[in-house]
């Protein structure tokens, strides 16, 4: 523990906010060296990044309980990371592999609810497997759509409602899936066996302290940690192109995902054209240089597929531009010369196969009528442009909330 002065008989101990206000400053730096900032837009947003990023993790380690776990949100609109999916609600709870879980919960009607068990020593392109990652679908759900599953070391034989945790296991993660924002999300707890019905001890001064060195320890982590992922993932391609669609890093066997990063002038357009897929979910989503969701809310940085215009010969085509190129599948870079752009199809069948795959081209936007085949058939104004925004306003309110 850190030095100590005494005040009226009790040993007060001095810095114990000292590792992580160290931990602030180290990653203040990291954000303003930030070879990719080319703005002041771009280093308000590192910095905002930041204090949604230490809003996080104080959150996260005043609330892990191994003792007695609950479910908590691990990202959302304002603490954002990792590209987060403005369709997902993202929770997890914590867990060791000699524990014993009960998981309960209600299935909703969003388009998808999985769960992966991380284990302590995750890596970002280690995709897990069995009954480390799976849907909804490996769950037995009643016909009132209740379930109960378990979560716990190996037993003896095979039951369809118990899940081993590997060794290692640290984390389950939930992820549930919006199509249609006004989807309903379900219910969801979780209880350890051994330790339901009982209280967790009370944190005493050297646990507060602790936290304060494992919140610093985890901020410098994850800062660097989404520094460094579009380098592997993302940068390494061609501006403005799309990888194949391939199996996603570090996320379940069922989601695949295709990848690029941007760079338009402002009187530059990009037009993609991908087929609608029969996966339950397909998504596309603009990401900042600081590898998190642009706002979702008050402008449409994202469509899926129950959302965008599909022409009649099946294909969807996005138009991402600075400037309004007034059709309905515009996708607002919010002013943005460069980012990050992610497809994503969920709960899958089949491997997505090349030809599923977007395709892009960078045109003048006074051109792209030219390239919109079914150009008619997307022209809004803008009071119909007002009004999706409007819906996309109150459905998250609602989603949120609900």
């Amino acid at each position: 523990m850190s030095e100590s002065a005494t005040d009226g008989g009790v040993q007060r101990p001095v810095d114990v906010t000292r590792p992580l206000t160290d931990a602030i400053a180290e990653a203040e730096e990291l954000i303003a060296s930030a070879g990719f900032v080319e703005s002041e837009q771009d280093l308000a947003e590192g910095y905002d990044y930041l204090a949604g990023s230490i809003a996080a993790i104080v959150q996260l380690v005043r609330s892990r309980q191994k003792s007695h776990p609950n479910f908590i949100t691990s990202t959302g609109p304002s603490t954002k990371m990792g590209l987060d999916n403005p369709d997902t609600l993202y929770y997890h709870a914590d867990v060791e592999p000699d524990g014993t879980y009960i998981v309960r919960g209600h299935r909703g009607s969003t388009v998808d609810l999985s769960l992966q068990v991380i284990k302590g020593d995750y890596t970002p392109d280690d995709v897990p497997g069995g009954d480390d990652a799976f849907d909804d679908r490996r769950i037995p759900i009643d016909e009132n759509g209740d379930f109960t599953i378990t979560f716990g070391p190996p037993i003896e034989g095979r039951r369809d409602d118990y899940f081993v945790l590997a060794d290692g296991a640290s984390t389950l993660a939930v992820r549930e899936v919006y199509g249609d924002w006004t989807q309903r999300k379900g219910t969801l707890s979780i209880e350890r066996v051994d330790t339901v019905g009982t209280a967790p001890e009370e944190p005493d001064l050297a646990r507060v302290t602790r936290r304060y060195a494992t919140a610093a320890k985890m901020l410098t982590s994850r800062i660097n940690t989404w520094f460094n992922f579009p380098k592997w993932f993302y940068l390494d391609e061609p501006v403005n192109t799309f990888t194949a669609p391939r199996l996603t890093p570090g996320g379940l066997a069922t989601q695949y995902s295709s990848v690029g990063h941007y760079r338009l002038a402002d009187n530059e357009a990009m037009v993609i054209t991908v087929p609608k897929s029969d996966a339950p979910y397909q998504g596309f989503q603009l990401g900042s240089m600081w590898y998190i969701s642009l706002d979702y809310v008050n402008h449409q940085t994202s469509l899926n597929s129950a959302q965008a215009q599909v022409d009649p010969d099946g294909m969807i085509r996005l138009v991402v531009s600075r400037r309004d190129p007034g059709v309905a599948n515009w996708i607002e870079t919010t002013g943005r010369v460069t980012g990050i752009m992610q497809f994503r199809w969920q709960r899958v069948d089949h491997p997505i196969a090349a030809d599923g795959g977007p395709s892009a081209q960078v045109v003048d936007i006074d051109d792209v009528a030219q390239h919109l085949p079914y150009h008619a058939h997307n022209t809004i104004d803008a009071a119909g442009w007002a009004d999706r925004i409007a819906a996309r306003q109150r459905a998250f309110a609602e989603r949120m909330l609900g």
